[in-house]
């Protein structure tokens, strides 16, 4: 859970390193290019002393992986199974060309890896064209930045202005956006049919109209201990779907326990969000995962579409057909634009929307 104190207050040396490491326009790549051995401060987190997950005996917990090339009820089953306990699985057999996958991962690989020249002139935390590439987009808000750059872009309901999209990566974002559709109107559909409702309930809902790309490049860290790749945090919308490259790094929240996400060649990563946690009525869960900093020489890579609801001014909360006197409403209804509101007003930092919404007893 995040913490209920407020930010702090970066104090005047903090706040001009800060400055000075964003203008700089080089990222975090930038600094592992010129050969750092020590991280800034500004990167070191006060944090748990083990990023290792624990293992003890009898220690069984892994991701799920769903085969889409099973019987459909075989398929509904494993994907309710997974989203009601680790809100987290893999999808292999599935009906995207493994060379799609490759293509978008690789493109943004081959983005971050270009001449700081190139880069610079795309470095930016202003989102009005739909696209941004930044490292960590609470960097002045958060209490400790992550080791990671970031390139951003909104696909719907409004595409971003693609001439301002990197060249390299433009052609592969746009193929990959309409497989990324495909394969969560098929997921939304499987996602229904497990609570019971009828299969396009959460497509009426919009759920599949607004979409926003996150690429992140996680390179080489010199002190992997010290920092985070991405802090613990549950994803605010409805569905996430995730490729990646082979390196490992990103892990899920089972009760106290981190567990390895291990990549596999091909597969679709898929987790729940809080807002289809809300919809479902906590039958499905929206957990915590991170990305731990990465110690190895070869970047870690991935890409992945947040898909929310189109449309902001309605009213979202548990489907009423849901609800009963035996299972009453665990949340209240809200509209989606005060909710990402209050995303976005704080760091990324652990759970914070789907308490704020829920019913007291």
């Amino acid at each position: 859970m995040p913490n209920s104190e407020p930010n702090p207050i970066p104090n005047s040396d903090r706040l001009e390193q800060l400055k000075q490491f964003d203008e700089s326009k080089t990222g975090v790549k930038g600094l592992v290019d010129k050969g750092l051995t020590n991280i800034p401060t500004f990167f070191i987190h006060q944090s748990e002393p083990d990023p290792k997950p624990k293992t003890r005996p009898g220690y069984k917990h892994s991701i799920p992986v769903v085969d889409f090339s099973a019987p459909r009820s075989k398929i509904v089953e494993q994907v309710h199974n997974a989203s009601t306990t680790l809100g987290f699985f893999q999808i292999i057999n599935h009906s995207v060309h493994v060379q799609a996958i490759n293509k978008v991962v690789n493109s943004i690989k081959a983005f971050n890896e270009q001449e700081d020249e190139v880069k610079m002139k795309y470095y930016s935390r202003d989102m009005s064209r739909g696209v941004a590439y930044s490292t960590n987009f609470d960097l002045y808000n958060s209490k400790a930045a992550s080791w990671r750059d970031t390139l951003q872009l909104k696909l719907a309901p409004t595409p971003p202005e693609w001439e301002h999209v990197p060249e390299v990566c433009r052609e592969a974002a746009a193929e990959w956006d309409k497989e990324a559709v495909k394969i969560g109107e098929e997921l939304m559909g499987l996602l229904c049919e497990g609570l019971g409702v009828k299969e396009d309930r959460l497509k009426e809902l919009s759920c599949l109209d607004a979409r926003v790309m996150a690429a992140h490049y996680y390179p080489y860290c010199p002190q992997p201990e010290l920092t985070k790749g991405l802090t613990p945090h549950t994803d605010p919308g409805v569905l996430t779907v995730l490729v990646q490259n082979e390196m490992t790094g990103l892990q899920v929240k089972f009760e106290e326990d981190w567990v390895d996400l291990e990549p596999i060649p091909g597969a679709i990563v898929i987790n729940i969000g809080d807002i289809l946690q809300i919809i479902s009525n906590d039958e499905y869960k929206s957990v915590e995962h991170r990305v731990l900093a990465n110690p190895f020489q070869e970047p870690r890579v991935s890409v992945a579409i947040f898909f929310n609801p189109g449309q902001r001014e309605n009213l979202y909360g548990p489907l009423p057909e849901l609800i009963s006197d035996e299972k009453p409403a665990v949340y209240r209804e809200f509209m989606f634009n005060d909710y990402m509101g209050r995303f976005f007003s704080k760091e990324l930092d652990g759970k914070t929307l789907t308490n704020y919404y829920r019913i007291s007893n």
